[in-house]
């Protein structure tokens, strides 16, 4: 084996890839500033130390192509059709069905979920996979009471280890085939690798399901937060000719449509009923009046607008308040009244909200009491909260109004449901070209994107804002320590140096240290550079020691897929960390036992299967 002649380059790249790691596992700055630091730091040290490299020196293009990258575009393409999907609402019919499931044996159901994930990804790139399920998830953690952190992490990590079980499971293990195939080693079957391959899965699968989420913290976003669900809003629901309510009878108190809310009033007339409002059966001209929280009644208005009445309707002749509730382009969003608003006093008949704002009011909210009445009667005072509906230009005015404060995090735009199919269209179209291979996923990832974009599924600003601009600096600046670690030769040190140090300990021994070495780097590096740069180094190890490579090949390709320690370390985890509202450490604290339970279990059973 070659012996590689350090050099002060290579010692400062190990200094500063050390000092980036605890920097991003501490996140005493922000993740993109060290990103940035780090990149800065690599183009300063070989700008004044130049390093040459197969006659070409190691300068900013190279060190900077990470923002070129293909894996770091379809990333980023992605997160738009994710953004499309979800903007029109496309999904939420499956999501409302996986969701009920979820609400009788959320653990059966989560075991289930994952295990198809993980069965497809054996097939399909597991990045479009993620993408699918990443609204999903997030449905069944709200509907679960759980912060989305608990489940996003074992999403991307199932994904992964369904990746280790056939050839095209993963773009690492196509890479080790065709490196070991350069090399003169026979071409990898398709289900070459699925005994040994499968065996990690299903430990992984177990730990991912049972253990890894009592290891994340429960996080929830800062709108989550500010929206909390157990704010309750006083909303007013008119019932018209051709509703779903007409005919409704209350079961124990509730209304059966109204699931979740509770009624409080039926106006009949001059006629109130109040609960449990036995033998009232809903017809055309009842009012119901409800308290319910700001997600109910957002799902309540996402799927029938025409169910929500707002409670100053009676003004300007209903027709503008119709236009309003339309939830195309529509934003909701919470307002405080003012100590000093004019409003106060008033009931909502005479507030002429609508008039005055170009907005509807949905609910109103007081933090005092629980008010019992129509919500069109109800006296506003200072510090009540109300939730109202309107276009975005509109909404966005209310930050100059003396007579209520907008709650900014509080806003939310409603899905654009009209061009859910096309969306659907569009995203079964990227995952039908990139699953088979027609054209590379990067590309069939933008042309999703522009097409999301093209047919209205968003807009260019909806399409920038789900762009993170933390992945992509954590992407470029991993791709730049990579580089920097290939080219002063700072790998093949390491590798050489265990190899030597255990060259006598037997090839089950040294077996289960290369596989622990590339599942450490390929959190450092890329997958896809550890593959490339491991796979030669384990044919030429296995040859030295007179035994098959097939092995060692095998621990190339499952050890490099072991990227669960860092976000960094695949593309998957990357997608995950904005909806999981992950920290760099929590991928430190969630996925090195992973790491370290596969290592065993290979350890343990490569000897065997091997013949060892």
């Amino acid at each position: 084996m070659m012996v590689i002649d350090p050099s002060w380059q290579m010692w400062a790249t190990f200094a500063l890839i050390a000092g980036a790691i605890v920097l991003y596992a501490t996140e005493r700055f922000p993740l993109e500033q060290t990103s940035l630091a780090l990149l800065t730091a690599l183009l300063l040290l070989f700008h004044f130390a130049p390093l040459d490299v197969d006659g070409k020196n190691l300068d900013a293009r190279a060190l900077l192509a990470g923002f070129a990258d293909p894996a770091l575009i379809a990333v980023l393409a992605l997160m738009v059709v994710g953004q499309g999907l979800i903007r029109t609402g496309a999904l939420d019919e499956g999501i409302r069905w996986i969701s009920q499931r979820f609400q009788r044996t959320p653990a059966l159901a989560m075991m289930l979920i994952l295990v198809i994930i993980a069965t497809l990804s054996a097939f399909i790139n597991n990045t479009p996979i993620v993408v699918i399920f990443i609204p999903v998830m997030a449905a069944v953690a709200e509907r679960l009471n759980r912060g989305p952190s608990r489940l996003m992490m074992p999403l991307s990590f199932a994904a992964i280890l369904g990746g280790m079980v056939t050839l095209i499971g993963s773009s690492t293990n196509l890479l080790v085939a065709g490196a070991a195939a350069s090399m003169g080693q026979p071409s990898l079957g398709f289900f070459d690798f699925a005994v040994p391959g499968s065996l990690l899965a299903v430990v992984g699968l177990c730990y991912v399901v049972w253990i890894l989420p009592r290891l994340l913290p429960e996080r929830a976003s800062m709108a989550s937060e500010i929206a909390g669900e157990g704010k309750q809003f006083i909303a007013q629901i008119d019932v018209r000719p051709g509703s779903p309510l007409v005919g409704q009878a209350a079961v124990a108190g509730m209304i059966p449509h109204l699931q979740g809310m509770t009624v409080r009033l039926i106006q009949r007339g001059e006629e109130s009923h109040l609960p449990p409002f036995e033998d009232v059966i809903l017809r055309p001209g009842d009012t119901v009046v409800v308290a319910a929280t700001r997600n109910l009644l957002t799902e309540a208005l996402e799927r029938t607008p025409e169910l929500v009445e707002t409670g100053d309707s009676a003004e300007a002749g209903d027709e503008h308040a119709d236009a309003s509730r339309t939830p195309a382009n529509s934003v909701l969003a919470e307002v405080m009244v003012t100590p000093a608003s004019r409003v106060i006093g008033r009931n909502l008949r005479l507030v002429g909200f609508h008039y005055h704002t170009g907005c509807v009011i949905l609910g109103v909210q007081r933090r005092s009491r629980m008010v019992r009445g129509r919500m069109e009667d109800i006296r506003l005072e200072a510090g009540d909260v109300l939730l109202v509906l309107g276009p975005r230009e509109r909404v966005t005015d209310l930050r100059f109004s003396r007579e209520v404060l907008l709650i900014e995090w509080s806003t939310h735009e409603l899905p654009s449901r009209r061009r859910a199919k096309a969306a659907l269209a569009v995203f079964a179209g990227v995952v039908a070209i990139a699953a088979t291979g027609l054209v590379p996923i990067a590309l069939a990832a933008l042309l999703g994107a522009v097409a999301m974009i093209g047919l209205g599924c968003l807009n260019v600003r909806q399409a920038a804002r789900a762009v993170d601009r933390q992945v992509a600096m954590l992407v470029a600046a991993a791709l730049a320590m990579g580089t920097a670690l290939q080219a002063t030769g700072g790998a093949a040190y390491l590798a050489q140096h265990l190899i030597d140090a255990l060259a006598h300990a037997g090839p089950a021994v040294l077996l289960s240290a290369l596989f622990a070495l590339v599942a450490v780097l390929t959190n450092v590096l890329s997958n896809a550079a550890t593959a490339v740069l491991f796979t030669p180094i384990a044919i030429n190890t296995a040859l030295a020691l007179g035994v098959e490579p097939t092995a060692f090949i095998h621990a190339v390709i499952f050890a490099a897929n072991c990227s669960f320690a860092t976000p960094m370390g695949y593309q998957t985890n990357l997608l995950v960390m904005g909806p999981g509202h992950y920290r760099f450490s929590d991928y430190f604290r969630g996925g090195l036992p992973l790491i370290v339970l596969i290592w065993l279990a290979f350890s343990l059973f490569a000897p065997w299967y091997y013949g060892f």
